[in-house]
């Protein structure tokens, strides 16, 4: 049985799950319909984080053109670009029995490609949520459903998987940022676009 979160709360994970070393974390949501124009395109983006929050080299951020970071511990499996389907719309695997000793958070984040200039937001985006899932068995372990409105933001961090002494922890973060993803990367330490 999945533990279900809400905003800002956090949760053991391999503590609570012995032996859990490969998981994936899928992200997913829906498009409201609405008469803009263009098509939506969400992506989503990690970031992996040294002690003072920030990334220490552009490979640190792993996205659709970058889908490997951590020495290979973190693979994002690909870009869907349109979020029709049932399931995860985008996963990526972690190893954390890999995950290179200087990175201490691995902060998952969805973006609206261009969504300043297609005037869309997350207030015309329903349903998105993460999820941690067992790589080996499949059981899905943690679910957060961000069920906040967010009315004019572009870029959502959705949560991460941080450690804690020896083991790992997954915190359900859910703020949103104006500016997309270029403010959010200047925020983890990166100059993007």
């Amino acid at each position: 049985m999945a533990v279900s979160l809400s905003k800002g709360q956090k949760v053991d994970l391999t503590k609570s799950n012995p032996g859990l070393t490969k998981v994936v974390v899928g992200v997913g949501w829906d498009v409201n319909k609405y008469d803009g124009g263009n098509d939506f395109d969400l992506d989503s983006s990690i970031f992996l984080l040294g002690e003072n929050g920030k990334v220490s080299t552009d490979s640190d951020f792993v996205f659709y053109n970058n889908t490997n970071g951590g020495n290979g511990s973190v693979v994002h499996t690909g870009d869907n670009r349109t979020g029709e389907g049932e399931g995860d719309d985008e996963q990526v695997n972690v190893n954390l029995a890999t995950v290179p000793a200087n990175i201490q958070r691995i902060t998952f984040t969805i973006t609206i490609h261009d969504g300043e200039a297609r005037n869309q937001n997350f207030g015309q985006v329903s349903n998105a949520y993460v999820r941690i899932m067992s790589e080996d068995s499949g059981e899905e372990l943690i679910r957060y459903d961000l069920g906040e409105d967010f009315s004019i933001e572009t870029a959502l961090v959705v949560g991460e998987l941080y450690r804690h002494n020896t083991e790992w922890k997954f915190s359900a973060i859910g703020s949103g940022y104006q500016g997309g993803l270029a403010a959010l990367a200047k925020d983890f330490g990166l100059q993007i676009g």
